[in-house]
């Protein structure tokens, strides 16, 4: 099999491709190396992947039709999975038509590019944030029709496209909805890295309402990972899963687990939950268990002492 994947210098893209490689298959790792953070963060990604013999790089825009085209024609991959994207709700509010052009309009090219070339199954990449403010647990059945960002919406814009290519072209397609990834390689403008730099430098960290009531569905990045090989190997023509830890943590209690791990204090500046977040998140993975066997297995202590093992070996502290 080859599998193609999108964004996969990225922080959860890179891991993929390290698994799918492990497991002997033919991988392409597609990215444009943005400078949305440090294009050379993202090469040390995949840089010892470069040198397997079932790897390849290619270099490329989602918003250029031409040049999927001719990684299709060239390399023709079987499955896809698509998790290139601007990512960072926050961010989405400043920059909109950015956002709808590379997850809309970049997702239609990826489809129109896998349709001309026949592949056998579509993953596509969604998150959490298309919950809004729905009632808690989330689960695949609510409705995410009142999205929070233009980051959600257009998100929530191409799981409605994925369905309709879906059904013109009956190309087996599985929607993964993301709960807050965190671990190796993780962004720069994530949470844990955000904080701990601010722990190191003794400069505030922002936490909206201080830390208190607010919520957040840690996943490690092994658990999305296993999560997504477990949706390419589904045998579903179209389904949803949610891909969380199921156990949501309060951002104050977040912060102590992190102190505690580096010996590290935090100086704490509140300020009120941007508009643009909900109080909380927490997956429902009732259907991810039942369906695809998957759940995952890794602890927010765990998980905060790998990434902070990455963490000095990357930044060399």
């Amino acid at each position: 099999m080859t599998y193609l994947v999108t964004g996969g210098a990225g922080f959860i893209g890179s891991h993929l491709c390290e698994t799918l490689l492990q497991r002997g298959e033919r991988v392409i790792a597609f990215d444009n190396f943005n400078d949305y953070y440090s294009p050379e963060r993202k090469r040390r990604n995949v840089a010892r992947l470069l040198d397997h013999p079932n790897f390849v790089l290619w270099e490329g825009d989602l918003r250029d039709p031409a040049s999927l085209l001719a990684l299709f024609e060239q390399h023709r991959p079987s499955h896809v999975a698509h998790l290139a994207g601007m990512a960072n709700p926050r961010y989405s509010l400043q920059y909109p038509a950015l956002y709808s052009a590379v997850n809309v309009e970049g997702s239609v090219n990826v489809w129109q590019a896998a349709i001309n070339y026949g592949i056998q199954a579509f993953v596509q990449a969604s998150t959490s944030s298309v919950y809004g403010l729905a009632p808690t647990p989330w689960h695949e059945e609510l409705a995410t029709d009142r999205p929070l960002s233009p980051y959600a919406a257009t998100k929530k814009a191409a799981e409605l496209l994925a369905y309709t290519f879906h059904y013109q072209t009956q190309i087996p397609t599985r929607v993964v909805r993301f709960f807050t990834v965190y671990g190796p390689k993780g962004r720069p403008d994530m949470t844990p890295t955000i904080f701990v730099e601010a722990m190191r430098k003794q400069e505030p960290i922002v936490l909206y309402n201080g830390g208190v009531d607010v919520y957040r569905d840690w996943t490690y990045v092994d658990d999305i990972v296993s999560g997504v090989i477990a949706v390419l190997d589904s045998d579903r023509t179209f389904d949803i899963f949610n891909l969380g830890n199921s156990t949501p943590v309060m951002l104050r209690s977040f912060i102590d687990t992190l102190q505690a791990i580096t010996g590290l204090n935090a100086i704490i500046e509140a300020k009120p939950l941007s508009s643009a977040d909900p109080p909380i998140t927490f997956a429902d993975t009732t259907k991810a268990q039942q369906l695809l066997g998957w759940k995952p297995t890794t602890d927010i202590e765990d998980g905060l002492e790998r990434y902070w093992h990455w963490y000095k070996t990357e930044y060399d502290c």
